[in-house]
């Protein structure tokens, strides 16, 4: 890469991208502190959250098409100055937040017997279900907070957002330690002290970057949530369908993964307890590929809307040049030094500490190979999402992670025998098909010059 010539892109993209990276670093920060806190509580608890955490994850990102794909969107009308399209975009993917987070309350809180039909233990099922009735109540912050991130991102103001997120950490921990363990006085909750502290965090958390966002000068011209009550149908109409084949995206990628952890949950609880610290691990690592897709979406929104087709393919050059540099750092991080991080979640006490220690140095291994082929994917969707194209994607991933990752996990992990570790070989699969139809989609489009035209290729 010639630097001289990307230096420009680097400096945008690592300004808009570093920010990105410490919120979504920050928004874990929250179930990475409930998991680590669980792990000190007990195992079965720890198990209970891995199964709550990934339903309830399943769902948020459903949902969170609305703020994910009307970035691109937002980009774009900001390139332009469209100040009218920038508000009807935004106010609709709230309202469209807003309703995902009523519907899908009646499933999470009667998620026992659904847990229990896939296979969980009854203890399992019943924290996981206590856990699950307490979060829902946190859906509609979390996926609002996603929408005014996407707002504040494509104006290209990130860092107010991040230093808000990364104060609810601490908070998160304080409430946590006085919820789940019974501090101060509280009641000994466990699992649903757990989701108690995350609530009130995120509620905080979205008061904070709402009054940002109402204060911030550049935004107030805008007018957000001037008449907010006033239905925008034709806007709801282009949001929702933008943003639902996003949500489906994800769900299909994240589906892959919670079909995994349910997998892992008939190897047992120890098993599952592993996968869950080695998936939180990568997770964390994967976060900084999240926020260079994040830029990259920006940028190649910015790039449509002034129709530059060199500033697209450089700008996407950059992205996967930053991310696929993570990608094998973090590789060598996870194959070489393992058991330091996996140590964070395990209470040395605990008499089944080192059975998981040696079972989550195991996946490691994988977590480590599949680091390429995830950064490449997420790169991919978040270029294709800049330029508005969402629904081949959404066919991509369901083809990629459903019929090729989870039956590959399966056949892998029980008729080959391999173990939990077949488990990871699929995923890596799916991921790997994934990030291959996703870089040929937006190349073969660059060359047809299909991404710089006025009308968006959905």
């Amino acid at each position: 890469m010639d630097l001289v010539r990307y230096r420009p892109h680097l400096i945008a993209t690592l300004s808009l991208g570093l920010p990105l990276v410490g919120g979504h670093l920050a928004r874990m920060g929250i179930n990475i502190t409930d998991t680590v806190m669980m792990g000190q509580y007990g195992v079965e608890e720890l198990a209970a959250l891995v199964i709550a955490t990934s339903v309830m994850f399943i769902f948020i990102m459903l949902g969170s098409g609305y703020g994910i794909g009307v970035l691109g969107l937002l980009a774009t009308a900001n390139a332009r100055d469209d100040s009218t399209e920038v508000r009807r975009a935004t106010r609709m993917a709230l309202w469209l937040s807003g309703f995902h987070a009523i519907l899908i309350m009646p499933v999470l809180w009667f998620a026992e017997p659904i847990l229990l039909a896939l296979g969980q233990t009854d203890m399992v099922a019943d924290l996981s279900q206590q856990y699950l009735r307490i979060a829902g109540w946190g859906a509609g912050a979390a996926l609002w907070a996603m929408v005014l991130n996407s707002y504040l991102a494509a104006m290209e103001r990130t860092q107010v957002v991040l230093w808000l997120t990364v104060a609810g950490i601490p908070l998160n921990i304080l409430l946590n330690w006085v919820f789940i363990f019974g501090n101060l006085g509280a009641p000994e909750l466990g699992v649903r002290g757990a989701a108690i502290a995350s609530i009130f965090t995120q509620y905080l958390t979205l008061l904070a970057i709402l009054a940002y966002a109402l204060w911030l000068p550049q935004a107030r011209p805008i007018r957000l949530m001037q008449r907010f009550w006033k239905p925008d149908w034709l806007a709801f109409r282009a949001v929702f369908w933008l943003g639902l084949p996003v949500g489906m995206t994800l769900v299909a990628e994240v589906g892959m993964f919670v079909g995994t952890n349910i997998m892992m949950g008939w190897f047992g609880t120890r098993e599952l307890a592993a996968h869950g610290i080695a998936l939180q691990i990568a997770s964390i690592a994967f976060m900084f590929h999240l926020g260079m897709s994040n830029a990259g979406t920006i940028r190649a929104g910015r790039a449509r809307g002034l129709g530059d087709e060199t500033m697209l393919r450089e700008a996407a050059a950059t992205v996967i040049a930053l991310s696929v540099g993570f990608a094998l750092l973090t590789g060598l991080l996870f194959i070489f030094l393992p058991q330091p991080m996996i140590a964070l979640y395990l209470n040395p006490g605990d008499p089944d500490a080192p059975l998981i220690m040696q079972i989550a140095v195991g996946l490691m291994f994988w977590a480590a190979l599949f680091q390429l082929v995830d950064a490449l994917q997420v790169q991919g969707l978040g270029l294709l999402r800049g330029v508005q194209d969402t629904r081949v994607p959404m066919y991509f991933a369901a083809l990629s992670y459903w019929v090729i990752g989870l039956p590959a996990a399966w056949l892998f992990a029980f008729p080959f025998g391999i173990g939990p570790a077949g488990l990871w070989i699929g995923l890596m699969i799916g991921l790997a098909v994934a990030s291959v139809l996703m870089m040929r989609r937006f190349y073969v489009g660059l060359a047809r010059g299909d991404w710089t035209r006025e009308a968006p290729a959905r």
